[in-house]
């Protein structure tokens, strides 16, 4: 149930209405099973054989949380959080990597052996891996290493933490919620004031033009074409696909997390901020706190730090940061191509930390601050960076990676294939990329302080543009492969 479908609108206005209806019957616990049982509902609309998955991995996770908070053995609470990494893993690994395992295996076979490599038949795949697995199964961790940590107490509702992993605005695709952060609203009596109600609209009018206006756009007309045969474009009109897939993938998940954060506030609840301009970065570091905040805290808090983080000799940290971020590309899906990409996100970071340090220690302190032109530079370099990143990410395979950089070097200029609409298409996304946060969030405000006619009446201005850019079927969200 994509959220760019009538069959969400009507799912959400269902539970929309019923939730609120519950909350004014003063029915909190009525109110979490229905919310849990359309959650499960959402699920199993996608596929309703796993939905046994979420439920097992949750119900293990809250009852060992439980019980290593009860426990004061400290061997026996550490092998207690052993077990749950390790289930969790197992289900992430089986469903996500046992095929790029047994692939990887077959070729590693025909290489010893000399003999051609022979597919693995689908006796031996897992054919339709679980949506979303990445997002849940992270979360859910999460929340037993806390209470093993003691930054959390084990939460006493079973059914409000199966809510919690199970919620479907960020079920699917994130943001990855923080126990401490969802928890606790879960708890509450939510609340929805006219103010909130209006930002909720504007943040989902405004991911549904993202993802239907611009990057379904640009990925039919323009990405998937160029990254399928880039030889059958010029160097321009491969350069242009690949500043069309940073576009893209910024709109189409930055979009589905606006829908996912407005969803949750018509709810009662709100989710944190997982994007913040990240195409204005003046570095990777800086990249990494403005793309997919979710998932860059996470690997901060869960992976970094405990590797060592940035302690110690200074070739740890190096090695901390490509070891985080190698999982990182790993973690995005079961292919070398992600796992380079992590490592050249790693590179990038460990450049951009060797960059401080050497400045610090020339100058004796900390650095001056930057001025504007070095920022643009700087921003400008930091973008092309993470757009030669895009290429290895976006494509299947090395040599179709290695295709598209040929192709730019040929430095041809024809481009028949970059029709007027499909600039426009590309320039208005470039402009959503630079759009300034102060300006963001000023129309977000005077869009909530409006009258509701005024609002209905703008709404109803993007539902007709929605309406007339919209493809005939409805376009998956990137992410929602990971």
């Amino acid at each position: 149930m994509l959220f760019n479908t009538l069959e969400y609108a009507a799912f959400f206005a269902a539970a929309f209405t019923i939730s609120w209806g519950l909350a004014r019957l003063r029915s909190p616990w009525l109110r979490v099973v229905f919310l849990l049982c359309a959650s499960y509902g959402f699920y199993a609309a996608w596929n309703w054989r796993y939905l046994p998955l979420i439920f097992a991995s949750s119900t293990v996770d809250f009852f060992l949380a439980r019980w290593i908070a009860r426990e004061t053995d400290a061997r026996r609470r550490k092998a207690a959080l052993v077990v749950t990494v390790v289930l969790n893993l197992s289900f992430l690994g089986f469903f996500k990597y046992w095929n790029f395992t047994v692939e990887n295996v077959r070729l590693l076979e025909a290489w010893v052996t000399g003999a051609a490599p022979v597919a693995p038949s689908d006796a031996l795949r897992v054919l339709l891996p679980p949506v979303g697995i990445s997002f849940f199964t992270f979360e859910s961790m999460s929340y037993v290493i806390d209470v093993y940590r003691g930054d959390l107490a084990p939460h006493a509702s079973y059914l409000r933490y199966l809510l919690f992993v199970s919620f479907f605005p960020h079920l699917v695709a994130g943001p990855i919620v923080r126990p401490r952060d969802l928890l606790p609203q879960l708890e509450r009596p939510p609340v929805l004031t006219r103010e909130v109600a209006g930002e909720a609209m504007f943040l989902i009018a405004i991911g549904l033009m993202k993802k239907i206006v611009i990057s379904d756009q640009l990925a039919l007309n323009l990405v998937d074409r160029v990254f399928e045969r880039p030889s059958s474009f010029s160097a321009i009109e491969t350069l242009a696909g690949v500043y069309g897939y940073a576009v893209q993938i910024y709109c189409d998940f930055s979009g589905y997390t606006d829908i996912a954060i407005g969803s949750a506030l018509l709810l009662g609840v709100r989710f944190p901020k997982n994007f913040d301009q990240p195409y204005q970065a003046t570095n990777m570091a800086d990249f990494w706190h403005r793309w997919h905040i979710s998932l860059s805290t996470w690997l901060r808090d869960y992976l970094y730090i405990p590797l060592g983080g940035s302690r110690g000799k200074g070739w740890l940290t190096y090695r901390n940061l490509m070891l985080t971020m190698l999982l990182g590309g790993l973690w995005h899906g079961a292919s070398w191509t992600f796992v380079f990409w992590g490592f050249l996100q790693g590179l990038g970071l460990g450049v951009t930390r060797a960059w401080q340090r050497w400045r610090k220690d020339r100058r004796g302190g900390a650095p001056a601050p930057a001025s504007f032109a070095h920022d643009v530079v700087a921003s400008v370099l930091t973008f092309h960076y993470v757009c030669l990143c895009w290429i290895f990410f976006r494509s299947p395979t090395f040599g179709q990676a290695l295709a598209v950089m040929r192709q730019i070097a040929t430095l041809t200029t024809f481009h028949p294939n970059l029709p007027t609409v499909v600039l426009a298409v590309l320039g208005l996304g470039v402009a959503a990329l630079l759009v300034p946060r102060k300006a963001h969030d000023v129309a977000l405000r005077r869009f909530a302080a409006l009258p509701a006619v005024a609002q209905g009446v703008l709404l109803f201005v993007v539902a007709i543009v929605l309406h007339e850019a919209a493809s005939v079927a409805a376009v998956p969200f990137v992410y929602f492969q990971f």
